[in-house]
């Protein structure tokens, strides 16, 4: 996946079926969806893929535990299904994981052991393995941190995990395996229109300040949290669809949880559950749920977000995290689907469902849903777009696809960061043979050798150092300080690659420390 191959193909192509808005979640998956079922798809995103909302969730293929407790259980059954086909077609970055509910009152032993039977029997066939009951010594063994005191028991139930960011790479390269054209850092200026039909769009490269016209028989807006921005492109004064929610997540060290157990904390102060998870060596400690009155590309935890999280982390673990423990903090925005008269209910009681809107001038926006609902958002909104753009009916095939690097198991003996990138952690490793000094570390605290750098640019479409240190390698959520520390090393790399001048390269430091620091824990 290259991008210089990428324009090549805009520049030769007159005309699409399928314009894709968006490099997120929901417009990888459509744009996966679309270009396998035959249709000529271009996607483009403004900033990189997985840029926003979809590299900074609490990283759970899940169906939903909380969903079930308010009775949700279409939005449950259809998670759950969707959580175990995206295990069966990408099992190289969805990766079971147990999760354990600490029991303190004699009646949790019931109440979550009945809750959590049903969330199994809805799994159904596709359920990753059953629940059950733990004593006390059963479950301080699972969770050696766990809060011992008044501790009864837990229950174990099973999810899944995986990379967000990772698996937005895995979507962009199997598009681009079926034939579609891709482009990041290319952004919409303005929607297109024929006797007010919206018929493509114009388009300009962020680098070079390059504009195109493209035509396409249909338009898919899939950008999440600023869907409203591309919706008022055609129509200037249509009320909002989208409430953004923020989710906030602290990172610490791996001796915070020893085991290979996540803790569900049932009970915070707002109402949510809250989540303590084993994530690359790491443990990432979330989520938050913020309404925010606007949308933004690079949003930032509040200092109440952060209190709220660790005060109801340290309720449940016998040493109490503070902030100078934070190794990383990253903030992200839920596009949730705005109800009419629902105006001021807290974001926590708004549906995860997805909704497809189709505007007076054909265009599609696929708006709500959750990563682990992409590929039925996807069908969804290709099944209405095909329709509105006229195209060859074409039954959805990917639901038994199997995505770009699949392999039914982990490569043996690999370090743990390679696995995730399945089939090609080979080709990789092999880099390190191409030139010994990319098989040396970025740095000291992080796992990733340069060859990963050197991959993400010549494979992965990598353009900046955020590309490569946020997304392509996860380096800046596992790691703030240690990533600032990389930053030089990793930029000689990409500016060999890239053939950036030093005035570029500096350029290239300064933007992404200037991101960077949001992510690094202030100790007052």
């Amino acid at each position: 996946m290259n991008r210089g191959t990428m324009q090549n193909k805009l520049a030769e192509t007159p005309q699409w079926d399928m314009l894709v808005i968006g490099g997120g979640a929901s417009g990888l998956g459509v744009a996966v969806d679309a270009s396998a079922r035959g249709y000529r798809t271009l996607l483009v995103e403004a900033h990189d893929f997985a840029k926003g909302t979809s590299s900074r969730s609490t990283k759970l293929v899940h169906g939903g535990v909380r969903y079930l407790e308010q009775g949700d259980i279409p939005l449950v059954l259809e998670a759950l299904r969707e959580r175990g086909l995206l295990h069966q077609n990408a099992p190289h970055v969805v990766r079971n994981l147990s999760f354990i509910v600490p029991r303190y009152q004699w009646w949790e032993g019931p109440f979550y052991g009945i809750g959590l039977k049903m969330y199994d029997a809805l799994a159904g066939r596709l359920n990753l393995a059953p629940s059950r009951l733990l004593n006390r010594e059963e479950t301080l063994e699972r969770i050696p941190n766990i809060e011992p005191e008044k501790l009864l028991g837990g229950v174990e139930y099973f999810d899944g995990q995986f990379d967000d960011a990772r698996l937005a790479i895995v979507l962009a390269r199997t598009a681009a395996e079926h034939d579609a054209c891709l482009l990041n850092h290319t952004r919409v200026l303005e929607l297109t229109q024929v006797d007010g039909i919206t018929n493509g769009a114009l388009i300009e490269d962020v680098f070079t300040g390059e504009h195109h016209t493209v035509r396409a028989k249909v338009v898919v807006n899939a950008t999440g949290i600023f869907t409203d921005t591309i919706r008022r492109m055609e129509k200037s004064d249509l009320p909002p669809v989208v409430q953004a929610s923020q989710g906030v997540h602290l990172v610490f060290d791996r001796n915070w949880l020893p085991g290979d157990s996540a803790l569900m904390v049932p009970h915070t102060d707002d109402g949510r559950v809250l989540f303590v998870i084993p994530w690359h060596d790491r443990v990432l400690v979330g989520t938050t749920d913020t309404p925010m009155d606007h949308a933004d590309v690079e949003p930032r935890a509040l200092e109440e977000e952060i209190a709220f999280i660790l005060r109801n982390a340290g309720r449940y673990l016998a040493r109490d995290p503070g902030i100078e423990d934070v190794l990383s903090i990253f903030a992200g925005q839920r596009p949730l689907v705005r109800k009419p008269g629902r105006d001021g209910a807290p974001t926590k009681s708004i549906s995860r469902n997805h909704e497809v809107l189709v505007s007076d001038g054909g265009l599609v926006s696929l708006v709500g849903g959750k990563w682990t609902t992409y590929r039925k958002m996807a069908q969804d909104a290709v099944d209405h777009a095909a329709l509105l753009g006229g195209l060859d009916e074409i039954p959805c095939p990917t639901e038994h696809l199997k995505l770009h690097g699949w392999c039914a198991a982990a490569p043996a003996g690999k370090p743990e960061w390679l696995a995730w990138y399945g089939t090609d952690a080979a080709e990789m490793e092999a880099l390190h043979l191409e030139e010994p000094a990319w098989a040396t570390l970025i740095h000291e605290r992080l796992p990733y050798t340069k060859a990963a750098v050197i991959w993400a640019v010549r494979y992965e479409m990598a353009c900046t150092l955020e590309d490569v240190l946020a997304r392509r390698v996860r380096a800046l959520f596992l790691d703030a300080r240690a990533t600032l520390e990389a930053t030089d090393a990793v930029a000689d790399c990409m500016a060999n690659e890239l053939g950036w001048s030093p005035d570029e390269k500096a350029a290239a430091v300064a933007e992404f420390r200037s991101i960077a620091t949001s992510y690094v824990a202030s100790v007052k």
